[in-house]
């Protein structure tokens, strides 16, 4: 199939999916009863399963899930068509006018050495766009989960050269934070006001975390990968050694921890050998 056939193949999908969209909106009672806001958390759903299957390499699980997150795109702006605001059409008009803007080296005469620079050229356009980012972290959303948000502002402060001038310079910075988190630890555990030691500790925490992922990122690690493959870890093996002591016909409340410990070991040695 050569590229023509297959954008016209692409084309014919599409706008089936848009006709199944309309049918839908008018025929089924729940998909008429959605609001942009009914839609919400499930949009976010979509996003982990999406991201569930991204993490296991599940090919076909992955087109699926992108299949799923695509009808949340379709289905927010046939809303917006019908309140007078946007359609599709004005949606990905948009997209494509931004992806030139930001892509200046492609689109224009601007010259780029490497990825490093685009990233830097990227940020710098986003706050001259009319709509866009006001100031550089205003587009890492409120919302996100903490170690990638973390990730991500770190990220775009690198894009406009606050970073560290060598990443072996972190570790210093590690350090500190985990000498600043050990001393308010041994004040809360020595004062009679918890509450106000508690707070502090937590701070040290999560200077001491935020210092960490900045570690991750100048390594080139995605420490949101890093900590899901062990949690994934973590789940596998405690899901095993429940598994075991079921078969045993004994009960993880009346093990001791050595006993626990021998069969996480043997979840261990399982792993390695699979």
């Amino acid at each position: 199939m050569d590229k023509q056939e297959l954008r016209k193949k692409e084309a014919d999908a599409f706008l089936h999916l848009l006709d199944v969209m309309d049918e839908l909106r008018e025929k089924c009672p729940w998909d008429r009863k959605q609001t942009i806001e009914s839609l919400r958390p499930q949009t976010i759903e979509e996003t982990f399963e999406l991201s569930d299957a991204i993490m296991h390499n599940d090919m076909h699980n992955i087109m699926k899930e992108l299949g799923d997150v695509l009808l949340h795109v379709v289905f927010y702006s046939k809303i917006g068509e019908e309140k007078g605001a946007f359609n599709i059409a004005d949606v990905m008009e948009s997209l494509c006018a931004k992806l030139i803007y930001r892509h200046p080296h492609v689109y224009a005469a601007t010259k780029v050495n490497d990825a490093e620079q685009v990233v830097q050229n990227w940020e710098q356009l986003k706050t001259r766009e009319k709509d866009g980012n006001k100031t550089i972290l205003s587009g890492v959303p409120e919302s996100m989960p903490s170690v990638i948000k973390a990730y991500r502002m770190q990220d775009k402060a690198r894009a406009v050269g606050f970073d560290w001038t060598e990443k072996e310079q972190v570790w210093d910075k590690v350090q500190e934070e985990l000498q600043e988190f050990k001393t308010e630890l041994m004040a809360l555990k020595e004062s009679k006001i918890g509450a106000d030691y508690k707070k502090r500790a937590e701070g040290e925490l999560g200077d001491l975390l935020f210092s960490i992922i900045n570690a991750a990122r100048l390594y080139d690690l995605n420490p949101d990968t890093a900590l899901e493959m062990t949690n994934k870890k973590f789940r596998d093996r405690f899901t095993y050694l429940e598994s075991m002591t079921i078969k045993q016909g004994r009960s993880l409340k009346d093990m001791t921890l050595e006993q626990m410990d021998e069969i996480w070991e043997e979840a261990k040695k399982l792993e390695k050998r699979d």
